[in-house]
């Protein structure tokens, strides 16, 4: 089986070593000096098995996607409204794509069949450039429970976790990710697990970012905790609204992920290199519905808008710094 990771970063290189170490031929699309360092000195695996060197198909064309018999799209959700016009004409009719983006997805509710089915949401697809662009009938959606860090161009070291929630026609990337050693159910009801997941992405992740903290470190204050439960509650009424009912308490939640300890958030790992942040499909989207919906959430607006602010701040200094 052919596979293209579409957005080679730490979670992307790191399910496309799974995925060639179970069998599967990977080519890797990545950029920059990630991309420059895997073609030159291979990929450098870092995980529970060992250290080792993969030597991988690598690219930074799109149009590695032709032809694959799966595409995994690893892209951060923010990427996804420029690039899918492009991507879409350069899949091959019927190819599954796995869309493993963190928060709600872009294709959250098509075939949702309540009161905001169809909706595109304008902060996760502006205009439903992407619903428009990608054909509904191949989209794999996806809940990723993995935790990697790029720790330096060209290596990737997986923190925790090795389960890929799938839905959708994803039967043989779902064999071949087991192959290379991952969890891969193919799930009835992925929007509940959407939903949990996202309680923590979308108050760890931001909250991370504006103080620099590991996940381990926000636990050590209690006014922290009592901030996150309260954000969660919020979350979870958003989720109820739309009856989805989670199957993890906030607490639990909440202790399970600063059980993860030091590890640094995707965002906060973002804000640290200077990148765009992904937060519209996190905090955005929860404020987006919930307005939708009548659901006051005033702890994620701020999260969200404290967040926009930290964007804008990194923005304009790295335009004066040019």
């Amino acid at each position: 089986m052919r596979v293209a990771v579409l957005g080679a970063g730490a979670i992307g290189a790191y399910v496309g070593a799974r995925l060639a170490e179970g069998g599967s031929e990977v080519v890797l699309i990545a950029r920059g000096a990630h991309l420059a360092a895997i073609r030159m000195g291979g990929l450098r695996v870092i995980d529970a098995d060992g250290e080792r060197t993969m030597w991988l198909e690598s690219t930074g064309e799109l149009d590695a996607v032709t032809g694959a018999d799966a595409v995994i799209v690893a892209l951060k959700a923010h990427s996804l409204p420029a690039i899918a016009p492009a991507l879409g004409s350069m899949l091959t009719p019927g190819t599954p794509t796995v869309w493993a983006q963190n928060g709600i997805p872009w294709w959250y509710f098509h075939g949702h069949g309540g009161p905001l089915d169809g909706l595109a949401l304008e902060s996760v697809d502006p205009g439903g450039v992407i619903a428009a662009s990608i054909p509904a009938e191949g989209v794999v959606g996806a809940v990723v429970h993995v935790a990697a860090e790029l720790v330096a161009p060209g290596v990737v070291r997986h923190v925790e976790g090795r389960r890929f929630s799938l839905c959708g026609p994803g039967e043989a990337i779902s064999a071949a990710l087991r192959a290379g050693g991952l969890r891969a159910p193919l799930v009835g009801d992925l929007r509940s697990e959407i939903w949990l997941k996202l309680l923590g992405n979308a108050t760890f992740n931001p909250v991370t970012a504006l103080s620099g903290a590991t996940l381990g470190q926000l636990g050590e204050l209690p006014e922290m905790r009592e901030l996150l439960l309260d954000a969660f509650a919020e979350i979870e009424r958003v989720a109820a609204a739309l009856d989805v009912q989670l199957a993890l308490s906030p607490q639990r939640r909440l202790e399970a992920g600063l059980a993860v300890g030091e590890h640094r958030t995707s965002m906060l790992q973002d804000r640290d290199a200077g990148r765009p942040l992904e937060h519209r499909a996190l905090t955005g989207a929860v404020v987006e519905i919930a307005a939708r919906l009548g659901v006051e959430v005033p702890r994620i607006q701020t999260l969200h808008a404290c967040v926009e602010m930290l964007e804008r701040a990194q923005r304009l200094g790295g335009s004066e710094r040019a």
